[in-house]
């Protein structure tokens, strides 16, 4: 990594260079995703967890009226591979399939690139902005997009607030610091009160801000956000940053730009933050749950007959790491956003 000038950046702002700088930025030019990536997603575990998405969206349409014209807009698609389960589902619907406007918004131009190459036949948009979309309900479906936003990490010293810096002065030897701020006017800037009884605090910014633009959405033009990521549910912010290497975890300074920067969402803050919006709802449930009502072991056995033992233990393996306490089904969450007004709550 090569920086023309010598730099002392926010979190945030470093995570953000390290995954997105258009020359070596982590998701600019690496294919992470997969056996040979340095991480695996639900969809590219089972198209049983695809599926259930796909149903879940069309019931969703249907607690909106079943609208003639509607968004489904995929936040951050990935390889594409959840992408096209539901377009492969959504072709069983004919009327639903015709109502619906497909759209990706994708930062990423190598993403997006192999999205393209396996979307081929289905008239699907790119966008780089949500807000490019004017009318219609939205369905927004975010699968581990939120994670991979960059965050703000702030510490309390003695009723004082420090935010984290990075030192890039000497890109080989970077190193994080506290730099005291005004927590006042975070809270000013984010229009919410986030350090009310924390004295840790990890938010993204960017990420309330898609919470923000996509509730606006929802309240004017009619639908929802479908939300799925690992993270906790706790009161209390702690530090959750990690960094991720063919599937391991590791330093977040080591091989800046080939390393994927994550951290574990804080749903009770997304919970406050839409509620104080007002004028939607909010709920929330374990994958586990979700998948489970949703009829993921009722599909694995209508697929899995007249098959041989080894495909069939294979659909159960893959269903287990999806919906397992000990894997995915605790740590990851389900999260609905909708109007007020809406009393769907299919999954949850």
């Amino acid at each position: 990594m090569k920086l023309k000038r010598n730099y002392n950046l926010p979190l945030d702002k470093f995570i953000n260079l390290s995954l997105y700088d258009k020359k070596f930025g982590y998701y600019m030019k690496k294919k992470s995703f997969g056996k040979n990536g340095d991480f695996i997603t639900a969809p590219n575990i089972s198209i049983l967890f695809s599926e259930m998405v796909a149903i879940w969206i069309i019931s969703f349409w249907q607690s909106l009226g079943a609208p003639k014209k509607f968004n489904l807009i995929e936040l951050g698609a990935g390889n594409g591979e959840m992408m096209k389960v539901l377009i492969s589902s959504f072709k069983n619907f004919p009327i639903f399939f015709s109502s619906c406007n497909l759209f990706i918004h994708e930062k990423s131009p190598t993403l997006i690139k192999i999205q393209k190459r396996k979307l081929t036949k289905t008239k699907i948009s790119w966008i780089s902005k949500i807000s490019e979309i004017k009318k219609n309900p939205c369905i927004f479906i975010a699968n581990e997009f939120f994670d991979a936003i960059p965050i703000k990490q702030f510490k309390k010293k003695e009723n004082l607030w420090f935010e984290k810096f990075v030192n890039l002065n000497n890109p080989k030897k970077p190193f994080i610091f506290d730099r005291k701020i005004n927590i006042k006017l975070i809270e000013k800037k984010i229009n919410f009160r986030i350090s009310k009884n924390q004295n840790f605090i990890e938010y993204s910014e960017l990420g309330l801000n898609y919470l923000k633009e996509i509730s606006k959405i929802i309240k004017k033009n009619n639908g929802g956000l479908l939300l799925i990521d690992y993270g906790s549910t706790g009161k209390q912010m702690k530090n959750t940053l990690k960094a991720i290497s063919n599937h391991k975890f590791a330093n977040i300074f080591s091989n800046i730009g080939k390393v994927d920067i994550t951290h574990n969402i804080n749903f009770n803050l997304f919970k406050n933050f839409i509620n104080q919006m007002g004028g939607l709802r909010n709920h929330l449930t374990t994958q586990r749950n979700f998948l489970i009502n949703m009829g993921i072991q009722q599909r694995a056995e209508i697929i899995s007959k007249n098959i041989n033992f080894l495909k069939k233990a294979d659909i159960y393996y893959r269903m287990k790491r999806l919906i397992d306490e000990k894997q995915m089904g605790s740590l990851f969450k389900v999260m609905l956003v909708k109007n007020q007004k809406n009393k769907f709550r299919l999954g949850f």
